[in-house]
């Protein structure tokens, strides 16, 4: 019967400082201040209502970023 030496487990961390990023879109619109007023207006539309569509599309970018900075390369 052949021996056949185990190799530990590796273990997996996904401790990046890219995932800092993801702290932005949680943060800013907790900032009443930064939302809680009407100029400047797009379209028609307060600050308040086309802000909170920034704040969408800014975690988006957020997350796209810290997804293609953190993805792992299959061939490693």
């Amino acid at each position: 019967m052949a021996y056949t030496e185990e190799r530990p487990a590796r273990r997996r961390t996904d401790r990046s400082p890219w995932n800092w990023l993801l702290v932005i879109p949680i943060v800013i619109p907790l900032l009443v201040p930064v939302f809680n007023r009407t100029d400047p207006t797009l379209f028609g539309f307060p600050f308040f209502y086309w802000g909170q569509l920034a704040f969408i599309a800014l975690g988006v970018l957020t997350t796209t970023v810290v997804y293609q900075m953190t993805k792992r390369d299959p061939d490693a």
